[in-house]
Parts: C-alpha cells; sequence; structure tokens
C-alpha cells in the first residue's frame, strides 16, 4: 500500500472502527481489498442493511421503489428518489444485497429516464441538464443495476458531448433537440449563462468512468477525452472554469464534503480523473498536492461541507476530522498510486 506513505499517519484503523459499519465495509473491501466472500467483509455488511444509514433509506422507501413523492424523484431536496439513490450508491449498497435496491433502479428507469436517454428532473427531454444526467448514470451503474435502458443513457451522454445528431435549442423539426438547461456541446449549461459547466462535465465524467464500454465505442471514447481536455484547460486547483458572470471560482471548490450531490469540489474532480488513467499527468501534480496539504496530523481529512439537517443522516461534525471525507481521499490517491 505505497499510497499510505504520502500520508502524515495511517488512519486505517481509525476507518476500521465498529461505530460506522458503512465506512467499515468500504475500507476493508476498496481500502484493503479483502475479498467479498470475507468474513470481515460480510459481516460490515450486513451490520450496514440492519443499523447503517443504508437500513434507514431503505425502510423510508415506497414499496413500488420512490422516496418522498411519486414521479421523477428530483424535488424535494435532499431526500427525494434522486437523493436517495446518489446517497445509498455513496454509502456503498448494492442491488445483489438487497432486492429494494433493484426495485428503486427501475423505478428510476421508468419515471426518471425521458424517450431519448435523458435523465430529467421531469421525466421529459426539458428537464435535463448535466449533473444530474452524470449522477443518476453513475449512482446506477454503481449500485449494480444492468438494464439494457442505461445503454441509451450513456449513448446520449457522448452525442449531447460532442454535439452529434442533436439540434439546436429551438429546432421543432427534430426529433433530438438541446433544451434550455442542457443548451448544447462541450459541458454547455443553461444554469450556467449557456457556458460550459465543470461541474456538470465532472458528473458525466464520474458516468463514463464507472461505463464499461463494452464495444470499445469511439463515440464514447471521443466525449471522455473532450471532458478530459476540458477539465485539465486550466490548472484545476485555480477552480476558474467558465461561470455564470466570470470565471471566478465557486467558494466550495475546495470545501470536502460528504455525501456529494450536485456540488463539486476539488477532491471528486482528481477523483474522476484518476479513474480515467490521468493520475500522473503532470497538470493534476498541483491537484494531489492540494488535497494532501488537507490531511491533519493524524491522516484525516475534515468535513468542510455537509448536508446534515437536509438528508437522511448526518454525516459528521462539520469542520471536524470525517471518515467519508478521509475515505474519499484515500480512495482517489490509492487509484493514483495503483496508476502509476
Amino acid at each position: 500500500m505505497s499510497w499510505l506513505s504520502k500520508l502524515n499517519a495511517d488512519p486505517i484503523p481509525w476507518l476500521l472502527d465498529d461505530d460506522s459499519p458503512d465506512v467499515r465495509f468500504q475500507t476493508l473491501r476498496y481500502l484493503l481489498d479483502r475479498p467479498a466472500n470475507d468474513p470481515d467483509v460480510l459481516a460490515a455488511q450486513k451490520s450496514t442493511y440492519e443499523q447503517g444509514t443504508i437500513a434507514a433509506i431503505l425502510d423510508a422507501m415506497h414499496p413500488s421503489g420512490y422516496w418522498v413523492k411519486p414521479g421523477p424523484g428530483y424535488s424535494h431536496n435532499y431526500r427525494a428518489t434522486t437523493w436517495s439513490m446518489l446517497l445509498l450508491a455513496q454509502l456503498g449498497a448494492s442491488t445483489h444485497a438487497d432486492e429494494r435496491i433493484a426495485t428503486a433502479c427501475d423505478y428510476v428507469l421508468e419515471h426518471t429516464l425521458s424517450q431519448h436517454g435523458q435523465f430529467s428532473t421531469s421525466g421529459v427531454p426539458t428537464g435535463t441538464v448535466d449533473c444530474l444526467h452524470g449522477n443518476l448514470s453513475w449512482a446506477l451503474l454503481t449500485l449494480g443495476c444492468t438494464d439494457a435502458r442505461l445503454e441509451q443513457a450513456f449513448q446520449w451522454t457522448a452525442r449531447s458531448i460532442l454535439g452529434e445528431g442533436i439540434a439546436p435549442v429551438g429546432d421543432s423539426s427534430a426529433v433530438q433537440v438541446y433544451q434550455k438547461a442542457k443548451c448544447g456541446p462541450n459541458f454547455a449549461c443553461g444554469y450556467n449563462n449557456n457556458r460550459p459547466c465543470a461541474w456538470g462535465c465532472v458528473k458525466l465524467l464520474l458516468a463514463l468512468g464507472r461505463y464499461n464500454n463494452p464495444h470499445n465505442d469511439p463515440l464514447i471514447q471521443r466525449a471522455t477525452q473532450r471532458g478530459i481536455d476540458f477539465l485539465l484547460s486550466i490548472d484545476p486547483v485555480s477552480g476558474a472554469y467558465p461561470a455564470r458572470h466570470n470565471n471566478k471560482p465557486n467558494p466550495n471548490w475546495q470545501k470536502f464534503g460528504f455525501p456529494v450531490f450536485y456540488v463539486t469540489d476539488l477532491l471528486q474532480l482528481l477523483d474522476v480523473l484518476a479513474s480515467l488513467g490521468c493520475g500522473s499527468d503532470p497538470r493534476l501534480e498541483r491537484t494531489i498536492a492540494t488535497v494532501l496539504q488537507k490531511q491533519d496530523a493524524h491522516g484525516r481529512w475534515n468535513l468542510d461541507y455537509d448536508y446534515t439537517g437536509k438528508t437522511w443522516a448526518s454525516f459528521g461534525e462539520p469542520r471536524q476530522p470525517n471518515k467519508w471525507v478521509t475515505l474519499r481521499a484515500l480512495r482517489t490517491l490509492k487509484v493514483i498510486e495503483e496508476g502509476k
């Protein structure tokens, strides 16, 4: 585990405490590379479905597969179906461990995926936006969904990035058209004054990095490279990507948090680019250094951005060492080191 040498101290024993079975499970499985049938892994996983946050979220699910109210599931933030699915995926939930998760995946595909492959706030194409589309595409794959309808979603992802086969906003004669929010190729977003949105790009690449491109589709490959080129077109630490009125970085850019919903941070950008094989790119050296500098003397990272009181559970005290943020950082650093 050469990545541990980058830390000020070893936080693994802290992450393995029994008080957080969700963190313990992911630490065993993804940091220590224990096999899925390892007794400690199975015990930790069992605890997450009996007494952890996963259990609480699933207990709140309607038997049909939705949370809060039926429909596309975007509002109310951050407990409705969309947000519950994102949180479950980040907590390590899986369709293989609980059939209710498979029910929820099917519900999302039935009610949130529009006819041409866009995940939408309203279930129709006008409600699509890159961050939502990328988040849900990633969440469904991470949860273990293998439904064929996801292929349509990834084809939309690639074509919408590249601008292939999609007409400009307002073209009523075309079958597939850019919309007010998802307004053009190259990550253009109506909420970002029609400029490319780095947050949306990160979410789409998050999904593309998880996608097993079964036929080495060049469309998927070109779209992925388009996103990589955009994110590395500046020093990511600066956060000076196109914004609504200027290139002033969002104040939350270097505030690492958990869970991660539509707000994107520098750590998620690094995670995404590392998963796509860019961890050794010299343009990321300062980003890696910045992430490492945020650890404390014990090799832990603070919770700088949180959703306390807004979602299904609290994940730690603000501005204090946090197991979930530390887990995020360590998983990213591990991918980088193993890719060298």
